[in-house]
């Protein structure tokens, strides 16, 4: 017989831990289980470093007890679960506190899980598949209408970017068009769009990878997994307005169908493509998704991709990086962000950007042919994708992931996803819609 596994309380404690535990102990023994140590100041963070210890000793259940504020449970929450065990902390505090962690939780777990799958387990239809069926189940079937479109059928309908960086794989690159419509009025305006970058592995293409830089590549679909998960937190917290999500979905892999070097993509809008890094793909397969989301009236556009390394250089991993054109939404966009305690910060972004990649054959090239995109990557970046949005980029924001996925454990996080930004846009989605 299987033995239950016993629920630790944890409880938090103002006053410093017993001098036999250490000056400055965190964490120390309690006769329910164990006591964190807090102090004025950065309360957040050491709550969640203090989680992080409490996993390392083992713990599978633990239960919050006594007075724990939201933020204080959450933190610990993201600290205490790792990718290979999303579950396990009890909440504690009144019902309706309760009700929103458990519903954050349930958002953050989908997205993590499904972002530390392994390549193998996670096709392009399939995971434009998982997140149609978690948007459903969420909303329930009578508010959701999809498709997805895959293989031959995206260059029948000229969605060139996802077809040419997927047509390598043998297995079919594919766009989910999602449409919440809780107004059940076919007619209704769409409020707003999100669009996801779901690479679910990337090789680097032709400009192939190192094995240190492609190891951790399940994660280059972090894009897809936050925009899917937010659209289910903001509906879990109210949201009552139409709603399309898009997910560009491929393997950027190397074979004799792969698109290469020199190629020229020739899109929707016109806008002609060069390949100068099969490694920068994510802005190719984005580029469609954009013009579709724009096709749908969409006043409010938000995009998310774990797009360049140049964020992370420029961000480090701990916090994202925003661009917007429309300078008074980004704003208020990072006021939202730190409202929901989520570390974001604005890089540069101007109309110029856009010709930051020139190319001799094309409108534009799509990037520099540099390692890493060469100064201002992150921008050029964000520029190309300026091509593809509508309004001068009025409404529009565009989110590097640089804090989506950790390769090796730190102090406050585990190895795996970290669901960085999924707080942050359900935040922009209900205020700016719903309001």
């Amino acid at each position: 017989m299987n033995s239950i596994p016993a629920v630790i309380q944890i409880f938090i404690q103002p006053q410093p831990a017993p001098e036999q535990f250490g000056t400055g102990a965190l964490v120390s023994p309690h006769s329910a289980g164990y006591q964190i140590h807090i102090k004025a100041g950065n309360e957040v963070r050491m709550v969640q470093k203090a989680a992080r210890l409490l996993d390392n000793l083992g713990l599978s259940q633990v239960q919050l007890a006594g007075e724990w504020p939201e933020e204080w449970q959450w933190a610990f929450y993201q600290g205490f679960v790792n990718a290979k065990r999303l579950t396990g902390v009890f909440f504690c505090g009144d019902a309706l506190t309760v009700q929103r962690l458990t519903q954050r939780e349930h958002c953050y777990r989908f997205a993590k899980h499904l972002v530390n799958k392994t390549p193998e387990q996670l096709s392009p239809q399939l995971l434009a598949e998982e997140a149609a069926a978690f948007i459903s189940a969420t909303a329930g079937a009578n508010q959701v209408t999809y498709r997805i479109i895959s293989g031959e059928q995206l260059v029948t309908e000229g969605w060139q970017g996802i077809y040419q960086v997927g047509r390598g794989s043998v297995r079919a690159p594919a766009m989910l068009e999602l449409d919440f419509n809780p107004t059940g009025n076919p007619e209704a305006p769409v409020a707003a769009a999100l669009v996801g970058k779901g690479i679910t592995f990337d090789s680097g293409g032709y400009s192939i990878k190192a094995t240190e830089g492609m190891l951790t590549m399940k994660c280059d679909m972090g894009g897809a997994a936050t925009v899917t998960a937010a659209l289910a937190l903001a509906i879990l917290q109210g949201l009552t307005q139409r709603v399309k999500l898009i997910l560009c979905c491929a393997e950027n892999l190397i074979s004799g169908h792969a698109y290469k070097l020199g190629d020229i993509i020739t899109y929707k809008n016109g806008t002609t493509v060069e390949i100068v890094n099969t490694d920068a793909e994510g802005r190719l397969v984005l580029a469609d998704g954009l013009q579709l989301a724009c096709d749908s009236g969409a006043a409010l556009i938000i995009d998310a991709a774990t797009l360049t390394g140049a964020a992370v250089t420029a961000v480090g991993a701990e916090y994202n990086a925003l661009f917007a054109l429309d300078k008074a939404l980004a704003k208020r966009a990072l006021d939202y962000a730190e409202q929901q305690q989520e570390l974001t910060w604005q890089l540069p972004l101007e109309k110029w950007h856009q010709q930051q990649c020139p190319s001799p054959y094309a409108d534009t090239a799509n990037s520099r042919p540099v390692k890493g995109g060469g100064a201002g990557g992150a921008s050029n970046a964000a520029g190309f994708l300026s091509r593809f949005v509508a309004n001068e980029g009025q409404g529009w924001l565009h989110f590097d992931l640089a804090a989506a996925f950790n390769g090796t454990a730190n102090a406050y996080w585990a190895a795996g996803a970290t669901g960085q930004g999924i707080r942050t846009i359900a935040s922009i989605l209900l205020h700016e819609v719903n309001a």
